[in-house]
């Protein structure tokens, strides 16, 4: 039996020297030079002055000096990168051209020449795979880019009526096209292209990327993973393509990728005007950066010899750069700094205690027991709401919000101040999107006859608000986004209590 124990702790003892070697290692801020004083200001102005942030990552000399996430986010669980995808989706296109399968002067159509239109212009035929890493294809409108449309015919459809090389247009479309050329030239998906050279060797693990109805990786968009695969995706790149004593992608392919490569702007104090490289914004203060919508960033700082991971829902991206530019840039010395234990646990309590604000308001209501387990029934309407149940089998103290959509069921579990988590499609979003996410809830009475349900669906920027007023046997429905493509209110809702 002993020795039966024995073994088992040694096994226990290879997995976690494998996991651990695959994570980045850790280390105390102030030996890689930055104060925990500091990076608890930077840490509490983000926490305090941004709402919606869901996790944060802060690596310096290759060492993790800071980490935390928003409950209910964690540190296990993919998150949607949207635009953040467009620079992994370069990076393969790095490795197929380190390995031959294509070039930056090939010319688009020759990969779908059966997606041509009969009569390409001289423009499309002159677009080459270097226009769509810069976004210089030469479109004046952006072609489609919704899943079940989006493809190399859509995308030749699109009228081309600038030089490519000559006009920069921020186009998700493009780098589409660049996944499906990965995928033309190699056979497989980018997903499965960059597993073997990319995730594997960095310890992404379990990476989700969506696909177009041909089955071919979105690439401008798509992409989930966690936040350390976002802070070790930036390593690579400020290791100028070198991982673990080992050449993943070569360095001059780093270099040109993350360079200034098309002018995109004269705004100085805009890091969305200081230029564009191969799916790499290029940032103030000689940084550069991949980010996508609403707040996801791999900020890369070669001076500091820095990585900053950051996922979000925001609705104002600037804001958080400037955070970075204001409270950590200053804070990055060029020198160890003396232990400071008191700050340190400080930094540890803060990051360890960050939280997406739950619903405000009491645990119960006297009206509570009159609603609770009874169903709200909505006329027909555009949202197509059909019936909402409070459901609890503990008189209340926590809840089931469950909605039918459509004919679809949507089941959030709440608790009141704390997260309770479940699965669920997403209240709100297009039910082909988001089918079945991990979800958290909470609940709180406003007041004696208005019970508000906030939800998270912790591996999406959304957060929604919903707000059940009750009149007598009348109930009115608000909701509301954090974020979203259009607007983040929907029209209210009357129905009725049943």
């Amino acid at each position: 039996m002993k020795n039966l124990l024995h073994f088992v702790l040694f096994l226990a003892g290879i997995l976690t020297a494998g996991q651990a070697a695959h994570s980045l290692p850790r280390s105390a801020p102030e030996a890689q030079g930055v104060s925990s004083a500091a990076l608890l200001d930077f840490v509490t102005t983000l926490d305090q002055q941004i709402e919606g942030l869901h996790s944060l990552m802060v690596a310096r000399h290759g060492h993790v000096i800071a980490e935390g996430w928003w409950a209910p986010y964690d540190a296990t669980h993919n998150h949607v990168l949207y635009s953040l995808s467009k620079s992994f989706t370069s990076t393969a296109v790095g490795f197929a051209v380190a390995e031959g399968k294509l070039s930056l002067d090939d010319e688009v159509l020759k990969f779908f020449p059966d997606a041509a239109p009969t009569n390409a212009s001289n423009n499309l035929k002159a677009m080459r795979v270097r226009d769509l890493l810069i976004m210089s294809t030469g479109h004046q409108d952006e072609p489609p880019t919704a899943p079940d449309v989006m493809s190399p015919k859509s995308f030749f459809a699109q009228a081309v009526p600038h030089l490519p090389g000559t006009h920069f247009k921020y186009n998700t479309a493009a780098t589409f096209m660049q996944s499906a050329i990965v995928q033309k030239g190699t056979g497989q998906s980018v997903l499965d292209f960059l597993r073997p050279r990319l995730f594997q060797p960095l310890g992404i693990e379990h990476p989700v990327w969506d696909t177009n109805f041909q089955g071919i990786s979105l690439g401008g968009y798509g992409l989930r993973v966690r936040t350390e695969d976002i802070a070790k995706f930036g390593q690579l790149h400020l290791q100028k393509g070198r991982w673990n004593g080992k050449q993943l992608l070569p360095a001059e392919w780093v270099a040109i990728a993350t360079a200034k490569q098309t002018s995109n702007g004269s705004n100085p104090t805009s890091d969305w005007n200081q230029g564009y490289g191969f799916q790499f914004w290029r940032c103030r203060h000689n940084a550069y950066r991949g980010d996508g919508a609403f707040g996801q960033y791999c900020v890369v700082m070669p001076e500091q010899d820095a990585v900053i991971a950051i996922t979000s829902g925001v609705k104002d991206m600037q804001a958080v750069l400037n955070v970075i530019w204001d409270k950590l840039l200053p804070a990055m010395q060029g020198r160890r700094l003396k232990a400071n234990p008191p700050a340190s646990e400080k930094l540890k309590d803060k990051l360890a205690h960050l939280e997406v604000r739950p619903a405000q308001g009491s645990p119960t209501s006297p009206l509570a027991a009159k609603v609770l387990n009874r169903k709200l029934v909505f006329p027909a309407n555009e949202q197509k709401v059909e019936t909402i149940t409070l459901t609890s089998t503990d008189s209340g103290k926590t809840l089931t919000f469950t909605s039918r959509i459509d004919g679809k069921v949507v089941a959030i579990p709440c608790s009141h101040q704390d997260w309770k988590k479940g699965r669920s499609l997403l209240f709100g979003a297009r039910l082909s999107q988001f089918l079945d996410e991990p979800v958290a809830g909470t609940f709180a009475w406003r007041g004696d006859n208005t019970c508000v349900i906030k939800s998270c669906a912790y591996e999406t920027p959304f957060h929604t608000t919903l707000t059940l007023k009750f009149d007598g046997s009348q109930v009115t429905l608000d909701s509301e986004a954090n974020v979203a493509f259009g607007p983040t209110s929907r029209p209210q809702l009357i129905g009725r209590v049943e």
